[in-house]
């Protein structure tokens, strides 16, 4: 496996395995839901009472949710007598999804910037 100079790892450079638990990783954040949560957690550690408020979901909804973020690692459970809570298994996570909305909220600018200028346009 090759490393880069900044020391990611290069995608070129992964097996097949490798890549298909990459794809799984990132299916795990396909969901908006799931997104809300990992958001939510970026505070503190919840149980899945308050993260179900939070979301506006079903406990049990939310709880499914969580099952999947955990298996695929993106979140650890805590049981604490009748409660259990969640927390951010790796707050590098963050990082990832702070990176991907950036670049989103960059190309929603640029899509309605383009639009302006074309209602401008059509209006002379």
């Amino acid at each position: 496996m090759k490393l880069k100079s900044n020391s990611c790892v290069a995608m070129e450079g992964l097996s097949e395995l490798a890549l298909e638990r990459v794809a799984q990783y990132f299916s795990a954040l396909s969901e908006p839901s799931r997104l809300k949560i990992l958001n939510f957690l970026r505070e503190r550690e919840k149980n899945v009472g308050e993260l179900a408020e939070e979301c506006a979901s079903s406990q049990a909804n939310v709880s499914r949710h969580l099952s999947t973020l955990a298996k695929h690692g993106l979140v650890t459970r805590e049981s604490r007598g009748t409660a259990v809570f969640y927390r951010i298994a790796d707050p590098a996570i963050y990082a990832l999804c702070d990176l991907v909305c950036r670049n989103v909220a960059e190309q929603l600018q640029q899509q309605a910037h383009l639009l302006d200028v074309i209602t401008i346009a059509r209006q002379t």
